[in-house]
């Protein structure tokens, strides 16, 4: 029968009871549900229905699905992700509470990917008991699986807190202005009420990140950067209600402003997140999903799950290869640019082996499967690039700092109102204590680190080095070891002919004129450049595992692969009707080509050299070819024919060796290497997936900003140092000073911001070193 509406207000999804006059949803959950129904036509489904629809359920994390994997040495290790990690200190605390959790071995979590790593002993500890404990602080769990889900929350929070701030400084200056000019007892009031209604929202809503972190520390035994600066807000805003009661000017003007800078350097910490956690992700999106597998009966179409060693998979030209393995039939052109990093495809035969995601340009082949799904070569580097994703970030000096920072500063406004207490009385002591938290604000500690890396990121780019972060830009100072890829980094990527006839470049353009070939569209921008007139061909054709052939002026001419570097144009001898000859070949000529070096790189490397670090360059091309663009560019350290784990061994060796290492790079098959890197920047035409991986990306063309990066950097990382220095130098003098009794609360809502604006200027000084450091004139090589 028809369910009769309720007499009492309830939701009309669920019939939960709720207030008022007319029916609402009680929760989004049901409004949801109710959307999605009607959405589908059933509206009917509310008329007809006998009882009301079961009230939906926020979605339970099951610990047990959290896959563990057990080591050798009797531990085991499971990896969840987090949701709510919004700066190193959320990633410090929960690493710390980790470790201390009874069986917990070894714990990292990673700012970058809000994934957590866990080894623990199974016999002392199990998954349920750490994921509880973790969600105990406030941050959420999921399966690491789960798709990263972007950071509203934060956004919104920065933007009321903005608008507050502007607001309310606004209106600050009205007050301000009333102090020479005169003003209304009643307006003074009207404005500092308004000051105050402005300020709740943001207090109460914006800075809760703050109050949370806080709290998760407090309820940890741990102390970090969010400590100072919830009481910092608590007390200001404390104050400010009551300088409003009192018809006395409040802090409310610093108290928003603190709240919006603090939010704002936490969202620009963040941007990268997203994007950092879906490198994997890409570079897996880039094999194949489905394969033609040759049975018994014929070729059947399957899922890449399905192929089983020892399978013959079948490739046509255009198709990428389904899984690792070995030609067992056929010849084709396959670029192996996951492997190798070069760009021009090699030709392959029978025995050769081949990686999942190569791709077929010409020809056919027959596969011989021999590792497929996670054994595959792309596979792991997915593995690779997620496993350095995770690595835990270090935190911050004023991390380090806060402890203390607290710590001291409780003691000293607690003493300050026990002996003014004593002294004097209570009135005097209360204005003593907000006093000393006022000026104690960790405003220019916590905002010393965060200007002077923005102010760094905004000179890196300008110069053409967009990083992601702060603290990538901050290790960039510390790099002693840069490592250059050779294809598309110290070169263009793209072949270019350095030497030919005319009479062969016109033959061969004329072959290559319609071809989507690197080298054919080499070719034929070479003739164009020479102004030599495109011939048109005939009955051109492409010979697997060849080349490509064709008739020109009614000649029969054939292009093909000839020694490293080149390609050799060649007549066919045909027969003619009533002659006795032999059918073969004629050389007419040969065209070299070569990726040519990047018109800045020696530059570039000079002005490396003179900054300190070392340069190399890992390739996986022949050494021949290596070595010699490498030495056009002034690189001497050459390691040739590398594979991408090749790569990445050699960047762990130096790792290991205690240097910091920065690899620069653009391929597919760089990725692995960017992640491994202490610092990795990609060229931004380059493969997505390094992109998505890098801690920066090389904006402008040429490798000009590497030098101009890394120079930033340095004057940053001395900015921060010297902001650290100047709030520290600032906290002790002016806390003593209110500790004596020597600072009101007036002065002291004068001295925050003077002592923000001490920081701002030491921010500001990274751009004006930058520029003095590039005046000055960088010394020949010798």
């Amino acid at each position: 029968m028809t369910q009769t509406a309720p007499e009492a207000a309830a939701c009309p999804h669920c019939g939960t009871a709720v207030e008022g006059p007319i029916d609402v949803y009680c929760c989004g959950g049901c409004e949801l549900a109710a959307q999605i129904i009607r959405g589908a036509g059933l509206e009917r489904y509310y008329d007809e229905r006998e009882a009301f629809a079961p009230r939906p359920e926020g979605r339970r994390f099951d610990a047990e699905c959290l896959p563990v994997v057990q080591a050798r040495d009797g531990t085991a290790e499971v990896v969840f992700a987090l949701d709510g990690l919004r700066c190193a200190s959320c990633t410090w605390v929960t690493e710390r509470v980790l470790e201390r959790t009874p069986g917990v071995v070894d714990a990292h979590v990673s700012y970058a990917s809000g994934r957590a790593t866990v080894r623990f002993d199974p016999g002392a500890a199990q998954v349920e008991g750490i994921v509880r404990r973790v969600a105990a602080l406030g941050y959420r769990p999921r399966p690491a699986e789960d798709a990263l889900r972007g950071d509203r929350d934060l956004l919104v929070r920065t933007g009321l807190a903005a608008f507050v701030a502007g607001n309310v400084m606004l209106l600050s200056a009205s007050i301000y202005a009333g102090w020479w000019e005169g003003i209304a007892v009643e307006h003074a009031q009207l404005l500092r009420w308004t000051q105050l209604v402005l300020t709740t929202p943001a207090v109460l809503y914006s800075a809760v990140p703050f109050f949370r972190g806080a709290w998760a520390g407090l309820k940890a035994g741990l102390l970090h950067m969010d400590l100072p600066i919830s009481i910092a807000v608590a007390a200001l805003y404390l104050h400010g209600i009551g300088a409003v009661l009192w018809h006395a000017d409040g802090y409310l003007d610093s108290l928003t402003m603190l709240i919006a800078l603090l939010l704002g350097g936490r969202l620009l910490e963040a941007r990268g997140r997203k994007r950092a956690g879906e490198a994997a992700a890409a570079l897996a999106a880039r094999l194949p999903t489905r394969a033609r597998r040759r049975t018994e009966d014929g070729v059947e179409e399957v899922a890449v799950e399905e192929l089983e060693v020892g399978d013959r998979v079948e490739v046509g030209a255009g198709e990428e290869l389904p899984a690792d393995g070995r030609i067992a039939e056929g010849q084709a052109m396959v670029q192996m640019a996951m492997i190798t990093g070069e760009a021009a495809p090699v030709s392959l035969t029978a025995g050769d082996r081949v990686v999942a995601g190569a791709v077929v340009e010409s020809g056919a082949v027959t596969l011989r499967v021999e590792a497929t799904g996670a054994e595959t070569v792309g596979a792991q580097m997915a593995r690779q690039l997620q496993a350095a994703t995770d690595r835990g970030s270090d935190p911050t000096a004023a991390d380090k700092l806060a402890p203390w920072f607290v710590g001291l500063t409780l003691i000293i406004a607690a003493l300050s109102f026990g002996i003014w207490t004593w002294l004097a009385d209570a009135g005097v002591a209360l204005q003593v204590m907000v006093a000393v938290l006022v000026t104690a604000c960790p405003c220019a500690l916590g905002l010393s680190g965060p200007l002077a890396t923005a102010a760094g990121l905004g000179a890196s780019a300008r110069r053409g080095a967009v990083l992601r972060s702060g603290g990538a830009l901050l290790q960039l100072a510390e790099i002693d070891t840069v490592a250059f890829d050779k294809t598309g980094t110290v070169t263009g990527g793209v072949p270019e002919v350095i030497a030919a006839d005319d009479r062969v470049l016109r033959l061969a353009a004329g072959l290559e004129r319609h071809s989507a070939h690197p080298i054919g569209r080499a070719i034929v921008h070479a003739a164009t450049e020479r102004q030599i007139p495109l011939p048109i061909g005939t009955e051109i054709r492409e010979i697997a595992g060849l080349g490509i052939e064709g008739r020109i002026d009614g000649v029969l001419y054939r292009i093909r692969a000839g020694a490293p570097g080149q390609v050799v144009v060649e007549r066919v001898l045909e027969p003619i009707e009533g002659e006795l000859r032999q059918v073969g070949v004629e050389a007419v000529g040969a065209i070299v080509l070569r990726d040519r070096r990047r018109a800045d790189a020696a530059s570039a490397i000079t002005a490396l050299r003179a900054l300190g670090p070392h340069a190399a360059v890992l390739s996986g091309d022949r050494p021949e070819v290596a070595r010699q663009i490498a030495a056009e560019a002034g690189i001497s350290d050459v390691q040739a024919g590398l594979s991408p784990d090749d790569k990445v061994a050699w960047i762990r060796a130096r790792q290991a060796q205690g240097h910091r290492v920065l690899f620069v790079g653009d391929g597919l098959n760089d990725g692995p290497a960017l992640a491994a890197a202490d610092v990795g920047l990609a060229m931004g035409a380059g493969a997505t997936s390094s992109v998505l991986v890098a801690d920066g990306v090389i904006a402008h063309e040429g490798l000009g900003p590497v030098p101009a990066a890394l120079r930033v950097a340095v004057a940053a990382r001395d900015a921060v140092r010297r902001n650290v220095r100047r709030s520290v130098i600032y906290n002790v003098l002016a806390v003593s000073a209110a500790a004596v009794g020597l600072v009101n609360p007036l002065v002291a809502a004068l001295l925050m911001p003077l002592s923000s604006a001490w920081v701002i200027a030491g921010a500001l000084g990274v751009e004006r070193r930058v520029r003095r450091a590039e005046s000055t004139p960088i010394p020949e090589p010798q």
